[in-house]
């Protein structure tokens, strides 16, 4: 069981990435069920995703307090919304209900986003 508990979170940390990417597949979800499944399977990967350089700090601050950073959620924010629109007037400008339903998914994951609590960052 732990050997498919550890091929899923390669899968999801996999997708994940790919939605650093791409504007309506969200990274951060999938790098959290990554880190949850790697403590499930194998101390080292859980060792290796919790120290990560790029996604270390956000998961830790998730698991502590449900809080990320403020330059993340400002980072989060303006790339959904940068993509999104990008994609509602020059990749889907021909499909009205796209153009409908971009918009309300980046409102969405906003207000979610908005949801959380901030992080102050000490240095």
């Amino acid at each position: 069981m732990k050997i498919i508990l550890a091929i899923i979170g390669i899968i999801s940390l996999f997708i994940g990435f790919i939605g650093i990417f791409l504007p309506l597949l969200p990274t951060i979800p999938f790098v959290l069920l990554s880190a949850y499944l790697f403590a499930k399977s194998s101390t080292r990967m859980h060792n290796w995703i919790m120290n990560h350089k790029l996604f270390g700090e956000h998961i830790r601050s998730y698991n502590e307090d449900k809080s990320i950073p403020f330059q993340a959620k400002i980072m989060a924010i303006s790339m959904i919304w940068s993509s999104m629109l990008f994609s509602v007037f020059y990749v889907v400008n021909e499909k009205p209900w796209l153009q409908l339903l971009f918009p309300i998914i980046a409102i969405a994951v906003t207000i979610f986003l908005l949801s959380l609590k901030t992080r102050k960052v000490v240095k």
